[in-house]
């Protein structure tokens, strides 16, 4: 006989009390502490709970003393539970019960009456755990009230800093900071606190932080930690990251930052005792091994969970941890997915394609509009701060990868594995799965190792230290045999010096120690210290050479020299390698001869680019084009405990796809060309799209602009963008930042941003389109006739847009024209009545400042 849904729920929801530990009748483990409805046995319940003669059927849970604590409220499969809250909610507070579970053996809901709503859940709350719960009263007001300032931290770290005289001290205070590893947060961290603060005012318990890479997202998550743990809005806080050598980063920092005050461990460390613990820091790879976030952990013994890097905790299998506990949630990300943009909703099912891309979207994850995350700061803010860095970018290329960055891409004659001869036109996307050259890669080394910066200290000391130094390769294999030229080049090079092949060390999953490693390279301790300067506290080994370990949150402050060995053509991918180089650092050195102390500031770093991919994402990346959803691709895993599972990890289309290959090409090749730019405050194009995201939120959501501009005071909505909008904290916009984003060739005004803006222009005219726009008025009021028109035509331009020109002209050194580019002496003789005629008019009604760069 098939079980009606009745009987199907009721079993479901039977089993989900009893995996938890709740019990209908006393057996070993202790007594019974499921109550049925008054008057209902558990025999009565038969098949259908819903419709027995005493009316519908709720469990009641309870404490070990036999108090009330839990309404479980079960319907049929085919009905919502979340239909039943308010007939929950009345039979809660009828036996005094906080908590409530809405259940329909498929879906559950667990209901904090006292704050907020239900929040799903996959697995029933323990009876410990939710006792412990009922001690956490949230308290939103407490949490927006508590004062949070730049030495918030220094308040856990050093109670008494205040009194200390080298603290009242200015001109002694910053030396007491690193005298005493003491760290104030920086204004825009005190503000990312701040709008949290702000947006719990609302209710509201989901927060994203968007912040660029080395702006200290780990400081701010103990700002954050200490926050709710000190106002009662959390007893317990777990820090979840996605790699082994970020779980060690993030535990160490907690512990300088907040470690007096609070206790935190890492969970795989500390298995027995993690309940002891304030802050839990833990991989998603642990908890999903074997499923032990749902065996070994309760729903509720997290009040707060903070994702590092978000992005990648909310795909596959790792959003099922992220969502597995209720209470508060803060993303923290520098490259969130913005999968919503440009979703037109007009795909074939269109409706499962906007619920695929609501699960992926980091801003929609976190309870926040799209591209409108709870506070934002990028990296263009951070170098006009002077907290972050840009790099001088090393654009080098090959002969061969020049040919694979053009149109036609690389025809090559090549041999398989197999000694089967083929033809082939390889372009740069080839190089990513199966082209390989081993001169290609010598080349590359070898322009890397020419060109890089080195150590400012050693250098000092007339010592050749190569910077410390990432390169990312294309695969394991590939970055095995540029690992082997690396080390034979410093050989050549520094033969006493490195004459263990430990210049260079692969640090790639396949090397046993490669978590260590990363650790080890960041604390300087990578096979040792250097021999010169003597003490010195730098590492050996100075260059790492990964595939992708090394990229998201790694924390390497004094990285000099990062390259990119391979084509990148995702820009998240790119901003996190980027980003490597991004911190400050001040190298120091005590000469233990002299008894003094030297210190060199970095004040940049070179970003070597073999396969122009700077230029890809300044001129060629689609910003606005629709993300693709990406590829689902099961992996096994095995974590450090030694368990495992299947996990669900997403691939980008064109990404890490494993192709036939590589084909080695016996082909000579050099570096073909090599050129430096230094990136400057205005940041690389990827760095600037955020521009356009500012418009949409300054600008078009300004109600008091668009009402100045509606009402046609043009001069108003000027001057107010002026005082009100341009250069603010939140995006710092400004009329140099919009040029640079929409690439525009000459200065422009505040009215033409506005009428850009609000839908009166299409966008900005050139500068060869506004010349020609002026010519047109000018010819209106001035009739030229055919005989002189493309000498004046040529004047009038020239004049406008060529400073030397107007200077000649005004100055009457006409015989400079000979040397002029843009207008010449011949040119000038031609001109009839128009030499006066041109700059008159010129002076009297064109604005030469638009003409500009």
């Amino acid at each position: 006989m098939t079980q009606s849904k009745e009987a199907s729920a009721r079993i479901k929801i039977n089993k989900l009390l009893e995996e938890s530990g709740w019990r209908f009748e006393a057996d070993k483990n202790g007594p019974m502490n499921i109550q049925l409805e008054p008057g209902v046995m558990l025999a009565d319940l038969g098949e259908d709970f819903e419709n027995v003669s005493k009316g519908y059927i709720d469990f009641l849970l309870l404490d070990k003393d036999g108090r009330a604590l839990v309404v479980v409220e079960a319907k049929k499969e085919s009905i919502d539970p979340l239909s039943a809250k308010e007939q929950a909610r009345n039979y809660a507070r009828n036996v005094n019960a906080r908590f409530i579970i809405l259940s329909n053996g498929n879906i559950h809901y667990f209901w904090d009456t006292k704050h907020g709503n239900p929040d799903t859940i996959s697995r029933f709350p323990t009876q410990d755990s939710i006792t412990q719960y009922e001690k956490y009263i949230p308290n939103p007001i407490e949490l927006a009230n508590t004062k949070v300032d730049e030495n918030y931290i220094i308040e856990s770290q050093m109670p008494g800093y205040a009194n200390d005289p080298d603290f009242q001290d200015e001109s002694k205070r910053q030396e007491f900071f690193r005298n005493n590893n003491l760290k104030q947060m920086r204004p825009y961290q005190v503000g990312a606190i701040k709008s949290l603060q702000s947006a719990a005012l609302e209710n509201k318990n989901r927060f994203l932080f968007e912040m660029a890479t080395g702006t200290g997202k780990t400081l701010i998550s103990a700002a954050v930690i200490k926050l709710f743990l000190k106002s009662g809005n959390a007893r317990r806080v777990l820090f979840l990251v996605d790699r082994i050598e970020l779980e060690e980063q993030a535990h160490k920092a907690f512990k300088q930052y907040i470690g007096k005050d609070y206790t935190s461990v890492i969970y795989k460390d500390s298995r027995d005792s993690w309940r002891n613990a304030q802050v839990v820091v833990s991989t998603i790879q642990t908890f999903l091994a074997g499923d032990r976030y749902k065996k070994e952990f309760s729903p509720t013994d997290f009040e707060m969970v903070i994702s590092d890097e978000a992005h990648r905790s909310i795909g596959g299998n790792s959003r099922a941890v992220f969502e597995y506990f209720v209470g508060y949630k803060l993303g923290l990300t520098a490259t969130p997915k913005d999968y919503l943009k440009g979703f037109d909703g007009e795909d074939a099912d269109s409706q499962r394609e906007f619920e695929r891309r609501q699960l992926l979207d980091t801003y929609k994850t976190f309870g926040c509009k799209p591209s409108e995350p709870t506070f934002s700061y990028d990296l263009l803010s951070g170098v006009k701060d002077g907290f972050l860095i840009n790099p001088i970018v090393v654009d080098a290329r090959t002969e061969i990868t020049t040919e694979l960055l053009s149109t036609d891409g690389y025809a090559a004659h090549s041999t398989t594995e197999q000694g089967e001869t083929i033809n082939e036109v390889f372009n740069e996307r080839h190089y990513e799965r199966k082209f390989f050259n081993e001169e290609t890669n010598i080349a590359m080394c070898k322009a890397f190792i020419d060109n890089g910066l080195f150590d400012p200290v050693a250098k000092k000391y007339d010592v050749d230290l190569f910077g410390k130094s990432i390169v990312f390769c294309v695969s394991q294999k590939h970055a095995t045999r540029v690992t082997n030229i690396l080390n034979k080049l410093a050989f050549e090079r520094w033969p006493e010096q490195y004459n263990e092949s430990n210049f260079a060390v692969q640090v790639t999953s396949q090397v046993p120690t490669a978590q260590q490693m990363t650790i080890n390279f960041s604390n300087n301790m990578l096979n040792g210290k250097v021999n010169s300067p003597e003490g010195y506290d730098s590492t050996k080994t100075r260059v790492a050479v990964t595939v992708g370990m090394m990229t998201t949150g790694y924390d390497c402050q004094d990285i000099l020299n990062l390259a990119l060995m391979r084509p990148v053509f995702s820009p998240a991918e790119f901003v996190q390698i980027k980003g490597r180089g991004t911190r400050k650092y001040l190298f120091e050195y005590r000469d233990y001869a002299t008894k003094e102390t030297v210190t060199e500031p970095k004040e940049h770093f070179k970003f070597f680019d073999f396969f122009a991919t700077c230029e890809y994402f300044e001129n060629e990346f689609e910003y606005d084009e629709k993300i693709k959803i990406p590829k689902i691709k099961k992996i096994k895993e095995t974590d450090s405990t030694g368990g495992s599972g299947s996990t669900d990890i997403f691939v980008d289309e064109g990404g890490t796809n494993v192709f036939k290959g590589p084909i080695d090409l016996a082909t000579d090749d050099d570096i073909a060309s090599i050129s430096e730019k230094h990136i400057g405050t205005d940041g690389m194009r990827v760095d600037r799209e955020g521009f356009k995201r500012a418009v949409e939120e300054d600008v078009l959501a300004n109600d008091t602009l668009k009402s100045l501009w509606d009402n046609g005071d043009v001069a108003g909505a000027e001057d107010y963008t002026k005082t009100n909008i341009f250069d603010k904290p939140n995006h710092y916009l400004n009329l140099q930042g919009i040029r640079k984003t929409f690439n525009v060739d000459r200065r422009i005004t505040i009215r033409e941003f506005l009428q850009v803006a609000f839908g009166q222009k299409s966008g900005f005219e050139s500068k060869d389109e506004l010349l020609e726009s002026e010519w047109s008025k000018f010819t209106e009021v001035n009739p030229v006739d055919q005989e002189h028109f493309a000498p004046v035509k040529s004047f009038f331009k020239a004049y406008i847009a060529d400073p030397q020109v107007r200077e000649i002209i005004d100055t009457k050194q006409l015989a400079q024209l000979h040397f002029c580019a843009s207008f010449d002496f011949e040119e000038y003789q031609r001109l009839n009545g128009f030499k006066t005629t041109v700059p008159t008019y010129i002076k009297d009604y064109v604005s030469l400042n638009t003409f500009m760069n």
